[in-house]
């Protein structure tokens, strides 16, 4: 951990409040990273709004790393209107339980930004009040951002180049 992440407002809270939940921080190019188990992530965002004043989440989004264990992080960018700070939290999710509580008992943002996430990885968010796909047909099969999901699409030949 580097000297900006460890002088991080937010990381010192969270040293002090949820040290057995911390699993990782970095610093890189001046932006300050913790990540955190998923069993703990509406407790610490409670705190981070709450206590830290981090009131906008500006995004939520997933990255899939497949082929690895665990596939996908869930990434929360949260910025402090009054301290004019950032923070990204991550947290791991298997692929063999892709769910994780949703935040929109605090953030009414999260609710379509999770929505998206659910349409194009399947990641289940425990407690959303309104899950369902948001940009993909309610009839689609599958979910397009994940790295298993075929190129040209379900059921569409491979592209072969100009057939003349």
């Amino acid at each position: 951990m580097t000297n900006m992440a460890e002088n991080n407002r937010a990381v010192i809270g969270l040293k002090g409040k949820f040290a057995s939940s911390l699993l990782e921080i970095k610093e890189f190019r001046g932006e300050v990273t913790v990540t955190v188990k998923k069993e703990d992530i509406i407790a610490i965002c409670k705190y981070l709004k709450e206590e830290l004043g981090y009131n906008m989440l500006t995004d939520v989004t997933a990255v899939d790393y497949y082929g690895k264990a665990p596939r996908f992080m869930l990434v929360y960018n949260l910025y402090s209107i009054p301290a004019k700070d950032r923070i990204r939290i991550k947290a791991p999710v298997d692929e063999s339980d892709t769910s994780i509580a949703s935040a929109t008992c605090l953030w009414n943002s999260a609710n379509f930004l999770e929505r998206e996430v659910f349409d194009l990885f399947g990641i289940n968010f425990t407690g959303h009040p309104d899950q369902r796909r948001i940009l993909m047909a309610d009839d689609w099969v599958g979910h397009p951002l994940r790295k298993d999901y075929p190129l040209q699409g379900p059921d569409r030949e491979p592209y072969k180049g100009r057939l003349s």
